[in-house]
């Protein structure tokens, strides 16, 4: 059975620690349970991402969507900030590391991320990357924040990123228009 534990820094985050089964034939685990997580919806896409290592992807955020994440291979740290005016935990800024450890042993760890919170992730080597979403692609819901902005203050992991166009071109917290600032509280 997997260990679920909310974040003590972002309300409605939980980490995932995953049960592992295996034998000289290999290793078999599961990876999500709706159940697992109190008042998620279901999980309706998943995606996959492959990264080299040095890259950061986000931070990015959506107003009606949540995300699931599992690394089944490299390593990466996500970074988390909550957006949510009026949340309990409003300006809150967490760091996870997800898939494989320094020393190359794999952790199985899911990541469940609410609407309004903002997330990205630092890839720490070549890695892959899978995550679920329970809502289809909308361009209006995806929204983003600079991912270097200092009221944010994410510990990446890295010091020459590599970031997209996109990503770089995000506004700092302080200048989200007042329409993509997530209100308290969101659906979950």
């Amino acid at each position: 059975m997997a260990t679920i534990t909310a974040s003590e820094r972002i309300a409605g985050v939980y980490i995932v620690e995953l049960q592992t089964f295996g034998d000289e034939r290999g290793t078999f685990v599961e990876t999500y349970r709706r159940e697992w997580i109190p008042g998620a919806r279901e999980m309706i896409q998943s995606n996959r991402g492959d990264r080299k290592a040095g890259c950061v992807v986000g931070l990015h955020y959506h107003l009606h969507q949540a995300d699931y994440w599992y690394v089944p291979f490299g390593r990466c740290r996500a970074v988390l900030h909550d957006l949510r005016v009026g949340s309990p935990t409003d300006g809150a800024t967490e760091a996870v590391d997800l898939g494989e450890r320094a020393d190359g042993t794999l952790v199985h760890r899911g990541l469940y991320i609410p609407p309004g919170v903002a997330h990205g992730f630092a890839s720490l080597s070549d890695m892959t990357i899978t995550y679920l979403v329970d809502g289809y692609y909308n361009p209006a819901d995806e929204l983003g924040v600079a991912w270097d902005d200092p009221e944010i203050g994410g510990d990446w992991g890295l010091t020459d990123a590599v970031v997209s166009g996109r990503d770089a071109a995000n506004p700092k917290r302080s200048a989200l228009a007042p329409h993509a600032i997530p209100r308290w509280p969101l659906r979950t």
